[in-house]
């Protein structure tokens, strides 16, 4: 079996990467570990950027994401009990962002392959990349009870932080950066409408909380928390009382509960693998890079790599010139660094530290406050959080 790209992975990365390459007339191959249904259902990130909900108008899959997502134009930072709006389009020259749940783009996805005729196998197996140093890399996998090698020109690792295809290069071939985050998000999916109109940030002294939402009728909360403690320590009479005192303010404003849905601890971490290359694999998306999630930026990320390798594998095919592979590390790392740093200066404004002592507390505070009341330090936070033009 031959393809030209064979590509690991159904997230938003390779299912993007399939879609972009199907648009420059190139072939691709899908390989996914999970079923269709558990794809469509993972609950991920949910903030798109300006530029990743301008690609997915662009290359004709924003059409539902418009009806069903929800434009917001600003975020709230609360701390010392206030709130403080930070507003995007009089700050980035009208751009926003989208809450439009990661799983809502891979359905979208997956669905305008499937129509355009795309091959997407779900449920394979034993998936092994070999010859990634040759003109003819191979996948071999099982599916559907048999036993398939996959020839291609190219193939993508967009297979996240735990998938084979970082496996897959030699070790000494790359160099990895990593940071582990003392600390976790105790996150709930609660059935009630959002307490709040836009994501809203909170500093305590007693942890970091967050609101976000999902739809008009679902609310998305956080709680840092020890990221070894367990989540049967939080029932939810636990939670919603915490998430009371962390969000509080002065002012006439209350949380309101409802059902929770799902509960879950996540670990912090930050991590890039250097190249996002070896031979003829391309690292895209959460296995080349993760971002702890204060600055919304995995999902946003992912899809920005792929559309930078789509245009590279293009222009080889186009031309027979290798240049725009040769760059598309540099490329791509470049915006992940700086995601790199605007989330770890988010995640360190806005937690607690086990170390923290009040000398760290006032710089933390002094940080907020001139943020909130600079136009230029808010200006630089918007234009992070809207996400770069493209590189």
């Amino acid at each position: 079996m031959r393809t030209q790209v064979g590509i690991v992975g159904a997230g938003p990365a390779g299912l993007m990467l399939s879609h972009l390459l199907a648009r420059h007339g190139i072939d691709s191959v899908v390989l996914e570990t999970r079923g269709r249904d558990y794809v469509e259902a993972r609950v991920r990130a949910g903030v798109l950027e300006q530029g990743s909900v301008d690609l997915l108008d662009e290359t004709g899959v924003g059409e539902r994401m418009h009806r069903e997502g929800l434009v917001h134009e600003g975020i709230e930072l609360r701390f010392d009990r206030t709130p403080h709006r930070i507003v995007f389009p009089e700050l980035t020259g009208g751009r926003s962002i989208m809450l439009y749940g990661q799983q809502e783009v891979v359905k979208d996805l997956i669905a305008a392959r499937l129509a355009a005729g795309g091959d997407i196998r779900f449920e394979v197996s034993d998936v092994r990349l070999d010859k990634i140093d040759g003109d003819e890399p191979t996948l071999s996998f099982r599916h559907d009870g048999r036993d398939v090698e996959l020839r291609c020109d190219f193939i993508a690792g967009c297979d996240g932080f735990h998938g084979v295809s970082r496996e897959a290069i030699p070790k000494g071939e790359f160099t990895e950066y990593h940071r582990e985050y003392p600390f976790g998000w105790l996150g709930i999916l609660a059935a009630v409408a959002p307490s709040a109109d836009e994501v809203t940030y909170t500093y305590t002294d007693r942890g970091f909380a967050l609101m976000s939402l999902r739809s008009p009728q679902l609310s998305r909360l956080y709680l840092q928390v020890d990221p070894d403690d367990d989540v049967a320590n939080w029932p939810d009479r636990r939670i919603w009382d915490e998430l009371h005192t962390r969000l509080a303010i002065d002012s006439d404003w209350s949380l309101v509960e409802g059902p929770i849905l799902e509960k879950g601890i996540t670990a912090m971490r930050s991590y890039v693998v250097e190249p996002m290359r070896c031979g003829r694999l391309f690292l895209a998306g959460d296995a080349a890079h993760i971002v702890p999630p204060t600055g919304a930026k995995g999902m946003n990320l992912a899809i920005a790599d792929v559309a930078v390798l789509a245009e590279a594998v293009a222009h080889w095919y186009g031309t027979g010139s290798s240049t725009a592979l040769d760059e598309y590390s540099a490329t791509a790392l470049r915006r992940v660094w700086r995601a790199q740093h605007f989330s770890w200066w988010m995640t360190s404004m806005l937690h607690r530290f086990p170390d923290d002592d009040p000398y760290q507390r006032q710089l933390q505070l002094s940080q907020l406050r001139y943020t909130v009341g600079s136009p230029a330090a808010a200006a630089s936070l918007a234009e992070n959080y809207v996400g770069l033009r493209r590189v």
